[in-house]
């Protein structure tokens, strides 16, 4: 069980940290570049996208918490 969670930790972790850096950034400067790509995207394509990407980093910190926890009530 341990190993099962440690794995789950280690996936939910590493798609946290995915799913946050894929996120446009609000801040000027260096963001200006990324806000030209998302310029010559559609809207509407874009905002599914910052959707996508923000129900994905919300269920990836949920499972890492909830495996966490796990690991506490089932020690290895």
């Amino acid at each position: 069980m341990a190993t099962f969670l440690t794995v789950v930790i280690i996936l939910s972790s590493l798609v946290l940290i995915v799913t946050v850096l894929l996120q446009s950034s609000n801040a000027k400067g260096l963001g200006a570049i990324a806000g030209e790509v998302t310029a010559n995207m559609n809207k509407k394509q874009a905002a599914t996208v910052e959707t996508k990407l923000a129900l994905a980093t919300k269920v990836s910190a949920g499972v890492f918490v909830l495996a966490a926890l796990l690991m506490l009530i089932f020690p290895a």
